[in-house]
């Protein structure tokens, strides 16, 4: 649940990032993102990718504090 709410918001502050970078390399003053559709489906591929990588580091964490106490997790 916590891994979806930081996907969230860090999947709508990419969007910013992303842009301000596109409108630093193209030279821009802003950016049209064509409607509320294409919007969300840049939000959508920001928070799947967020959520990616926040669930692998969730498993990596929870592997190294299970080898860290001795716990055998070998099935």
């Amino acid at each position: 649940m916590i891994r979806m709410a930081v996907a969230g918001v860090v999947g709508f502050i990419l969007i910013f990032i992303e842009s301000m970078i596109v409108m630093k390399i193209k030279g821009y003053h802003g950016i049209e993102f064509g409607g509320l559709a294409p919007f969300i489906n840049v939000w959508a591929m920001n928070f799947f990718f967020v959520f990616a990588i926040l669930t692998q580091i969730t498993n990596w964490y929870q592997d190294r504090v299970g080898f860290e106490h001795g716990e055998d997790n070998s099935y």
